[in-house]
């Protein structure tokens, strides 16, 4: 698998940019301690959590520990600016003001060779490091582009795509992809360049995971090539929030997770223990991300990941049509 970390439970680091809420700076470098405390290796960050705030604080926290000793991944696509604005104002495509709580800095699009190149290095001065494992290019998709996405895509492979490649080929970075909310952006770049696999949130998940099966994931195992999935809460909804897609769920997406929690409860099963082994089954998927930004949800998702859930609930979630029939399923079930 060309996309390859140490633990196959990472830690997603968009909370730390004060995703939703104000986190106080001693909580989210706790947490990050937490995770290294109980053995997560694998970190993934991006510019855009908090303005640069994410990397700054996941960069002191790591700052005691051996590089050797982690991975490490992050986003291009976007810079920070010394320019500061109305947080509250902020273009994020569908993730809205979810970071207005972060750094007032400007943040601009910039998927050309010369933007991928400047944004890793302003990423190695947040994070206080001489180096990244793995480089996503950050959300080149309909979602943050509208109409424009599809010019905004072939920038980011004539720009980013090449500019990684070359740092991949000269031994800088180890592996490249893209970092998207959806499938399609991932497909094509199969067909345009060679990533190493791709960081896809919310589209492998316990709730919604059509897409990427269909031919993704499927291609991925084929080409070697390692899936990291983010967000496999779907936002919060598979985790008892009322958010999907960083929005308030729709009275249908409500009624999915009912459906699900149904066959939860019948099973004695967590639901979020269900969404973390799902993603997990896969055997395109590398490592899971959930974000954390307190210290104690990292034991509890290390235990919902371990968690013992008979192979009886997945047959009940593929007869009631809530899991598609070709999807992996935990051991075998």
């Amino acid at each position: 698998m060309r996309i390859s970390v140490p633990t196959r439970l990472g830690f997603g680091t968009a909370p730390l940019g004060n995703m939703y809420r104000n986190i106080p700076e001693q909580e989210a470098l706790a947490t990050v301690d937490a995770a290294w405390q109980q053995g997560i290796r694998y970190f993934d960050a991006a510019p855009m959590y908090g303005a640069g705030l994410a990397e700054i604080r996941l960069g002191k926290a790591l700052q005691p520990h051996c590089r050797e000793d982690y991975v490490l991944s992050t986003k291009v696509g976007r810079l920070i600016l010394d320019e500061v604005e109305d947080t509250t104002q902020r273009d994020l495509g569908e993730k809205g003001g979810l970071f207005e709580h972060g750094l007032p800095n400007k943040i601009v699009y910039d998927y050309s060779a010369d933007g991928t190149l400047r944004a890793i290095e302003a990423s190695l001065k947040r994070l206080r490091t001489d180096r990244l494992d793995i480089v996503w290019i950050h959300d080149p998709a309909r979602d943050f582009h509208g109409d424009a996405w599809h010019e905004v895509f072939n920038t980011a492979m004539n720009g980013a795509a090449k500019a990684l490649t070359r740092l991949r080929e000269e031994g800088v970075i180890r592996a490249w992809g893209l970092g998207v909310n959806r499938v399609e952006p991932c497909e094509m770049a199969l067909q345009q360049s060679d990533p190493d696999g791709f960081l896809i949130a919310g589209r492998y998940t316990l709730l919604d995971h059509a897409d990427a099966l269909r031919a993704l994931m499927p291609a991925s195992v084929e080409r070697g090539l390692g899936i990291v999935v983010g967000g496999p809460y779907n936002s919060g909804i598979l985790a008892g929030g009322a958010h999907y897609e960083y929005q308030q769920a729709t009275p249908d997406i409500l009624a999915r997770v009912d459906a699900l929690r149904s066959v939860c409860a019948a099973f004695n099963v967590d639901i979020r223990a269900a969404a973390l082994q799902f993603s997990l089954a896969h055997p395109a998927v590398a490592a899971v991300i959930p974000g954390a930004s307190q210290p104690s949800r990292i034991a509890e998702n290390l235990a919902l990941a371990d968690a013992e859930i008979p192979a009886g609930f997945w047959q009940a979630l593929r007869a009631r049509g809530l899991i598609l029939q070709d999807a992996p399923l935990p051991h075998g079930a």
